[in-house]
C-alpha cells in the first residue's frame, strides 16, 4: 500500500498529475500504483487507487455470472408457505404483484424498481463498460454509461430487499409451515456477486482505460 503525497510547494504541477481525495478534499500528486496496489490518502487514510490484476477479466466473469443469477432469483419460488391446508408459493415478481392488484400501486413500483429494474440497469451499464474497454469507437457511450450507473447506485436496494425476506421467515417460522426455495439461494448469490463486482471492477482501471491512458487497466 502507498500513500499520495500533499502538495507542499506554491506552484501547481500539471491537473492530470493531481488527484483530490473524496473524503477530505486534500490535493495531492497522483501517485502511481502498481498491479494489486492501493493508495491511501495521507491525512484521512481513504482509500483512493486500487489497480487490480486482470480485472476486466474477473469483473466480466462477475457480471455475467450475476446476469445469469439474475432470472432465477427474481422468478423461482423463495419460499413456499402453508397454513390452515392452504399452500403459497412467492417469488420477488409475484410479489410485486400481488401488491399491485392489492391497491398498492406506488409500493409495487418502488418494489419493483429498486429490486429489479434498478439491479438490471445496473449489471448491464456494466457490462458494456466492461465490453466497450478495448473499443475506441464504444467509450464516449462508455463514459455517459458509467456515470449514469454512479447515479443509479443509491436506488439498488437487494440487501434491504433481503433483510426483509429473513424477517419475514424468522416472523413466520412458528405460525406455518415454511420451506425455503431454490429462489432465496439464487437471490443471495447475486447480492454476492454484485458486491463482489462492485469491488472488483476499480473505478479508476475504468475511467483510465475509457480516456486511454493506462494500457494495463484494459487487461
Amino acid at each position: 500500500m502507498t500513500q499520495g503525497h500533499e502538495l507542499v510547494e506554491g506552484r501547481l504541477p500539471p491537473l492530470d498529475k493531481l488527484i483530490a481525495c473524496h473524503e477530505c478534499d486534500l490535493l495531492m500528486h497522483h501517485p502511481h500504483v502498481g498491479e494489486e496496489q492501493k493508495a491511501s490518502c495521507p491525512r484521512c487514510g481513504y482509500e483512493m487507487l486500487v489497480h487490480r490484476s486482470h480485472m476486466r477479466k474477473r469483473a466480466l466473469a462477475l457480471v455475467i455470472t450475476a446476469l445469469i443469477l439474475f432470472v432465477p432469483a427474481n422468478f423461482l419460488p423463495i419460499m413456499s408457505l402453508g397454513l390452515l391446508g392452504q399452500s403459497a408459493v412467492d417469488t420477488v415478481w409475484s410479489a410485486v404483484v400481488g401488491l399491485y392488484h392489492s391497491g398498492m400501486q406506488g409500493v409495487a413500483a418502488v418494489v419493483f424498481m429498486c429490486s429489479m429494474l434498478v439491479p438490471l440497469l445496473k449489471l448491464l451499464c456494466q457490462l458494456f463498460v466492461l465490453l466497450a474497454m478495448p473499443r475506441p469507437a464504444w467509450r464516449m457511450l462508455a463514459c455517459r454509461c458509467y456515470r449514469f450507473y454512479h447515479h443509479m447506485r443509491e436506488w439498488g436496494m437487494l440487501e434491504v430487499y433481503l433483510f426483509g425476506i429473513l424477517v419475514s421467515i424468522v416472523k413466520l417460522v412458528d405460525l406455518a409451515e415454511l420451506h425455503l426455495g431454490v429462489g432465496l439461494a439464487c437471490f443471495v448469490a447475486l447480492m454476492l456477486a454484485q458486491v463482489w463486482l462492485e469491488v472488483t471492477m476499480s473505478q479508476h482501471q475504468v475511467w483510465d482505460a475509457l480516456s486511454e491512458e493506462d494500457e494495463h487497466a484494459r487487461t
